[in-house]
């Protein structure tokens, strides 16, 4: 098979137009704290479960990971509004929940965390 080069250029600016998937190198510094517990490949739980496709994702249902009651029974999809306000504030937003972690407290790195779980 024969491939001119403007063949060959197409294909490679289709390839370019493909958004890059955000590995752990690109994780913002805040989420360094979300890491300890989370992993950001698919299929891989830790403490927590994966944080791969979470945006957008209703909360309590990764299969392969036992929720917490609380998360598994709050009827939140993990959104925006709703990951701005549990990132700051876990335990206000889901109570007894078993996430140890006492939130964000600055703005930037809840967006900055936020922006890097959508390109997961």
């Amino acid at each position: 098979m024969k491939v001119n080069w403007i063949s060959g250029f197409a294909f490679g600016a289709a390839l370019m137009s493909v958004p890059a998937l955000a590995s752990a190198a690109d994780a913002p510094p805040a989420f360094g704290m979300c890491k300890a517990c989370h992993s950001v490949e698919a299929g891989k739980n830790g403490v927590g479960p994966s944080l791969a496709g979470v945006y957008g994702r209703k909360a309590g249902t990764l299969a392969g990971f036992k929720f917490s009651d609380p998360h598994a029974k709050s009827g939140l999809t993990w959104d925006e509004p709703t990951l701005t306000k549990y990132l700051a504030d876990p335990k206000g937003v889901i109570p007894g929940n078993k996430m140890v972690f006492a939130g964000l407290k600055n703005p930037a790195d809840v967006a900055a965390v936020i922006a890097y779980l959508k390109s997961l």
